[in-house]
């Protein structure tokens, strides 16, 4: 059976903790994908936005694989790109042409949106070397560094400590 590439709405809360779960699971990652889920109402907001897109491949309604990306709306000219988060189908459903036609439904949505190009980023182990194949044949490789800047994430206000942000200098 052929899958059916839907992507999702503000209503697919279901779909999308599905698809959760296959990032996850083909990531090797479950804890970081299904650990500490957002609520239904985050996911809601999140579909519901202009700059996510979530695609699902769907074989006899089981999510089966999936696209989560980002429209990034340039400064320098009217136009955006699309960055591609994560891309994954399950173990059991690789090599039937699911990821081909994931790329290839977010082509035709990008173009709706007049992006001028899709973009995703590659991990080098031999894991990775289908994904790599993959991308070498709908597109143009370019070797780049990436880099992981750290934020320090602020104190949340404490019972036991006050907030000095709200006081009022007399």
């Amino acid at each position: 059976m052929t899958s059916v590439i839907h992507q999702l709405t503000p209503d697919d809360i279901p779909l999308m903790e599905a698809l959760s779960v296959v990032f996850g699971e083909a990531f090797g990652d479950v804890e970081t994908y299904t650990g500490n889920r957002p609520g239904a109402d985050y996911l809601r907001r999140l579909l519901a936005g202009e700059s996510f897109i979530a695609l699902a491949a769907l074989k006899n309604g089981r999510v089966v694989g999936g696209i989560a990306a980002y429209e990034l709306r340039k400064f320098e000219q009217e136009r955006s790109e699309i960055y591609i988060y994560d891309l994954a189908v399950s173990a059991e459903h690789r090599r039937e042409g699911i990821a081909t036609a994931l790329i290839e439904q977010l082509k035709k949505e990008a173009a709706r949106r007049g992006a001028y190009v899709i973009y995703v980023q590659a991990d080098t182990g031999v894991e990775d070397e289908p994904a790599i194949a993959l991308y070498t044949k709908l597109g143009a490789r370019e070797d780049v560094l990436h880099f992981d800047i750290a934020v320090q994430l602020p104190i949340p206000p404490s019972p036991y400590r006050p907030d000095r942000s709200s006081r009022v200098n007399r």
